[in-house]
């Protein structure tokens, strides 16, 4: 069994996750939400920029986007992008080994 990867964490195993159902984890201090669809995984920051509610991982899936249950602001699951070119969630890139879901998350380093 893997418990870690160079700069992946393990996460979940594959079938935690529930298809079209989102799952909240935090890695170190970040707050992700992980979607199965389709099968494919895909990890992005759990937290909207629109009023900063963390609650992405309870949005429901449209055409390839993540809806915020908030407002309905629609995230693209493949980079987190509002639209073409306007940046909305972090994304994480996710691997899937062996029935386990491992996500790399860099940490943002303020620069002052």
């Amino acid at each position: 069994m893997i418990h870690s990867i160079e700069g992946f964490t393990k996460v979940c195993n594959y079938n935690d996750l529930k298809e079209k159902i989102g799952k909240r984890f935090f890695i170190d201090d970040v707050e992700i939400a992980l979607f199965k669809v389709d099968g494919n995984v895909y990890a992005l920051s759990n937290i909207c920029p629109h009023q900063k509610t963390h609650l992405m991982h309870e949005g429901f899936i449209e055409e390839g986007k993540i809806v915020c249950p908030v407002h309905g602001w629609k995230f693209n699951l493949l980079d987190g992008n509002l639209a073409p070119g306007r940046k909305g969630l972090d994304s994480y890139e996710v691997k899937v080994i062996n029935d386990q879901i491992f996500v790399k998350v860099t940490k943002k380093e303020l620069k002052w």
